[in-house]
């Protein structure tokens, strides 16, 4: 008997149940949890293991054997996304580990605190976020190197934790969505055919009015009670910090980066702090390893969980029933096709908490939504990125917030309505299309 292969298997709305079976696992326990009052309610079930039901359910109802069910699932956690985000997760926790035990984190508070008004604070973390994110096109990175100094701020200082690190989200996604190197401005133009430069001009018509709105507010919010008096500091250990922001402004990969300041940071503490030997330097590490393990080992076990949907069909029954969709809006054919496109991005996105693969996965009809209801594929290619960065942004079970509250030991839950700049970019977008802003030239 043949299997059935992800080219032909025709679309099935049971493929879905696996990933609605973990969704119900994680959050409903982690909102279950919140309403008791636990403290740190979505760490109480842990992640990987509430994703081990929904993979056998997944292998379970899988249309061919077992062992072939493996193979795809196997194939999907193995993915060069997944690795590459597996091993960010691991070296930013060793980066962020390593620093903190050489007092990095602490003398770039400082140093901070003492050139740097207190009302300023929440501005500067969105902005030098938003810059670094641009300039390594990735937003994980940037959330490793940033989140575990906002986090500092915001121990010294009276701002709240969510808004510290809800700047840092922020500031990364708007970097993650503009860059011309991010993947997800890869992927995007590449579905839709355009260049990146064309991609950009719309983009930034919309996204900067939002990243001002964001940074507004942010002033608005700093409204600390007294005066912040800084302490001494030895501007050395400030060095790790210095050198992964300047070398994130250049080509130089991201594991190249993480790896510099874990090796730079090391060899600090081992010149300048007395109680720091290579032991402390190794454990130091290892302890960064183990702070990251859950949430790089979750990335894999979703990643074989989408393949494993994807080729039963399930993402093709959600992007017919998207597509149907588009028909039904009486709103003007391009609104109503650019409306499409969001939901399909979307809805692709919160199945497979990966912006980038949610962008390859729905791309191919996103063309074809486009192309039916006369869409100009260069705004169909921004708004493909801007709302894959929106939903990536703001979903609890996602990278990017797993990553920030492992660092803040926050609950995701409690970030989401603080991440500012995703609900602005959201807002900002849904306006574009309504009234068809910016305005392109024909030809």
């Amino acid at each position: 008997m043949t299997e059935p292969n992800e080219n032909t298997t025709p679309a099935r709305a049971l493929a879905l149940l696996p990933l609605l079976l973990f969704l119900a696992i994680f959050l409903g326990s982690g909102i279950y949890y919140s309403w008791m009052g636990s403290e740190f309610a979505f760490y109480q079930t842990k992640a990987p293991v509430a994703a081990l039901p929904a993979i056998l359910l997944a292998v379970l109802t899988f249309r061919g054997s077992i062992n072939r069910a493996i193979d795809i699932f196997l194939r999907g956690a193995g993915h060069h996304n997944l690795i590459l985000m597996f091993m960010v997760f691991m070296l930013a926790g060793a980066f962020a580990s390593v620093s903190t035990a050489i007092g990095s984190i602490d003398a770039t508070v400082q140093l901070a605190l003492s050139i740097i008004p207190a009302q300023w604070v929440l501005p500067m973390l969105f902005v030098i976020s938003a810059f670094i994110a641009t300039a390594m096109g990735t937003s994980m990175g940037t959330i490793a190197a940033c989140t575990p100094i906002a986090f500092g701020f915001a121990n010294a200082t009276d701002i709240a934790m969510v808004y510290a690190i809800g700047a840092v989200v922020g500031g990364a996604m708007f970097g993650d969505n503009l860059s011309m190197i991010s993947d997800t401005t890869i992927a995007a133009t590449r579905s839709l055919n355009v260049e990146l430069k064309d991609k950009f001009r719309i983009n930034i018509w919309i996204a900067l009015p939002a990243a001002l709105c964001t940074i507004i507010l942010y002033l608005l919010l700093s409204h600390t009670q007294h005066e912040i008096q800084h302490q001494a500091y030895n501007i050395w250990l400030i060095i790790p910090y210095l050198l992964v922001f300047v070398l994130a402004f250049s080509r130089l990969h991201v594991l190249a980066v993480l790896s510099i300041g874990i090796v730079s940071a090391g060899i600090i503490g081992l010149i300048y702090q007395d109680n720091f030997a290579i032991s402390h330097w190794n454990n130091a590490i290892y302890d960064g390893f183990t702070a990251m393990f859950e949430v790089a080992f979750l990335s894999l076990l979703l990643g074989g969980i989408s393949a494993l949907m994807q080729h039963e069909g399930g993402l093709k029954w959600l992007i017919a029933r998207i597509y149907a969709l588009t028909n039904l809006i009486q709103i003007g054919r391009e609104r109503a096709g650019e409306l499409g496109i969001i939901l399909l991005i979307c809805c692709s996105n919160l199945f497979v908490a990966n912006n980038t693969v949610a962008i390859i996965l729905s791309g191919d009809m996103a063309r074809e939504v486009a192309k039916e209801y006369g869409v100009n594929p260069k705004r169909a290619a921004a708004l493909l990125d801007i709302f894959s960065c929106v939903v990536q942004g703001l979903i609890p079970y996602g990278a990017q917030l797993l990553l920030a509250c492992s660092i803040a030991q926050i609950s995701p839950l409690s970030l989401i309505q603080h991440v500012y700049y995703c609900w602005a970019l959201a807002i900002f977008s849904l306006v574009a299309v309504i009234f068809r802003y910016p305005r392109l030239k024909s030809g």
